[in-house]
């Protein structure tokens, strides 16, 4: 599935995955605030980091210790920076990736379809595809097989066959979970799920069944409870729709509160869950509808023992991947109205790449993008993370207005998106011995609040904290610096700061009356 597994890779892994104021007194129409500074305000930069990237969509990705896996409908990967056919190598349908540097690794098995899923054991010794393939390397696999990380190889004997595709994978220290679009497993009745041992690839009595496609699976931190999300509108014989609590060993369908959240299905609006994410005592689910333009395509959050809904997101736009990376949940959609959430309204352009608070629901400083240059209209279908990183995967053509295909990642690198430069401020001295100077705000990817420092000359006469987004226009200032000497031309400038970065404006000069 399209999700994040944390793992300690072996080293022999690693091994074989060798890589391919002061001055005159300043009187402002609003109070002028002096709190320091900041760095980028979520756990990841926006500023991208360099990764090959694909000649189609990636549509699964996992992170095991230093390894990346990503899985689609790709048959080409090349460096980043290039165009088609420039220095491109073969992965067709799968590929891994070095996670610190990004360049693919000599662990490239041959898979002969596409792949919908990808997911790692624990201990990172193990990671299993699942899609739409019968072969890999050669050897009959139907719809999932299983590698070791640390040869490359297919683990002999683990073949259970699937009879249709695999979307959704987890894996547990015993167990590997199986979601999808399937009617049997080992030509046993298994309607959309299905659980085979880690071990050997048998059928396990876990049967829960489900009436349409899954699309996502998790597991609870104890492992004593299984999420699932999907189109679904019956599971384990109950009536439920789009997400399910299940009882890890016995399939039993548990108390799920917070899927009352999503609306039930109708001719107007069928919101299928497209990704889950567990954290601690937390377990997020994501939304992309469809039938309307209106239909939910939000976020929500639920504890994850009692099923309770904690919060939710109404943004519009449908919403395919997410991760949890501290206390923030990115998400990859093509949101474009959050109005209902006191965000911005429609008509603001797509926001593919955003972030929540996993503890409040609300939106967050990071405001990276892509496009959607694919056929989805979505872009970001996939997400990893290591801990402290973001792997995003999807049918997006460029990131940040760069051209970059399929694949790319974010770190938490210092430094960060730097503050848009500001215009040159605009002055006027309207009465003898002063200057009144007026400037705007600018944008920043990785914060919403900003210093402005304003220079006469190499004086700075005052500091100010703005805050500011891309959906409301730019808020403007003026300040007035007294005390001058009539009939001097002085020079004005604007500095806006980050905390780590500094962007400076052109000069304007004045003559002072």
């Amino acid at each position: 599935m399209k999700k994040a597994v944390l793992a300690a890779v072996t080293a022999a892994a690693v091994a074989a995955a060798a890589l391919i104021p002061s001055g005159p007194a300043v009187q402002a129409a609003e109070t002028a605030t002096h709190s320091a500074p900041r760095g980028f305000g979520s756990a990841l930069s926006s500023v991208e980091q360099p990764s090959w990237q694909t000649n189609a969509s990636v549509n699964a990705l996992a992170v095991a210790g230093d390894l990346v896996f990503a899985g689609g409908l790709f048959t080409r990967v090349r460096p980043p920076g290039k165009a088609r056919g420039v220095g491109d190598v073969a992965r067709k349908y799968f590929v891994v990736l070095n996670r610190t540097t990004g360049v693919p690794t000599r662990f490239a098995p041959s898979v002969n379809g596409p792949v919908w899923s990808v997911a790692a054991s624990p201990d990172g010794r193990r990671v299993v595809i699942g899609g739409d393939f019968t072969v890999v390397d050669g050897v009959p696999r139907s719809r999932v097989a299983m590698f070791d990380v640390a040869t490359g190889k297919l683990v002999a004997g683990w073949d259970p066959v699937v009879n249709y595709r695999v979307a959704a994978l987890k894996v547990t220290a015993s167990t590997v979970y199986l979601g999808g679009s399937f009617g049997a497993v080992d030509k046993v009745g298994r309607a959309r799920l299905a659980a085979v041992a880690l071990s050997t690839g048998a059928l396990l009595p876990w049967n829960p069944g489900a009436d349409d496609d899954v699309h996502a699976i998790e597991v609870s931190t104890d492992g004593t409870r299984v999420f699932v999300g999907g189109g679904f509108t019956t599971i384990g014989g109950r009536d439920q729709h789009a997400l399910a609590m299940l009882n890890a060993r016995t399939g039993a369908v548990l108390s799920m509160p917070a899927a009352a959240a999503i609306p039930p299905k109708s001719e107007e609006c069928d919101s299928r869950v497209k990704d889950l994410e567990v954290q601690g005592n937390k377990v997020f689910a994501s939304n992309a509808g469809t039938n309307s333009m209106e239909c939910y395509d939000g976020v929500l959050a639920a504890d994850s023992g009692t099923g309770k809904l904690l919060w939710q997101s109404k943004c519009l736009g449908a919403t395919e991947a997410i991760v949890a990376i501290g206390n923030w949940l990115y998400k990859g959609s093509h949101a474009h109205d959050c109005s209902a959430d006191g965000e911005f309204p429609d008509k603001t352009g797509m926001h593919h790449l955003l972030v929540y608070s996993t503890i409040t629901g609300k939106l967050g400083p990071w405001f990276p993008n892509t496009d959607a240059g694919g056929t989805t209209l979505v872009g970001p279908l996939a997400f990893a993370s290591g801990g402290n990183d973001l792997w995003a995967g999807g049918d997006f053509t460029a990131v940040n207005g760069k051209p970059q295909e399929g694949l790319t990642r974010f770190n938490g690198v210092p430094g960060g998106a730097a503050p848009a430069r500001p215009a040159a401020p605009k002055l006027a001295s309207a009465r003898p011995n002063k200057v009144t100077i007026a400037f705007s705000t600018v944008l920043d990817r990785d914060n919403l609040t900003l210093t402005y420092l304003v220079y006469r000359g190499t004086t700075r006469i005052g500091s100010w904290s703005r805050t500011s987004n891309s959906w409301t226009k730019p808020a403007v200032t003026s300040v007035t610096d007294s005390g001058l000497t009539s009939g001097q031309t002085l020079s004005y400038h604007v500095e806006v700061s980050d905390g780590r970065n500094v962007s400076k404006s052109a000069a304007a000069t004045v003559r002072v009356r």
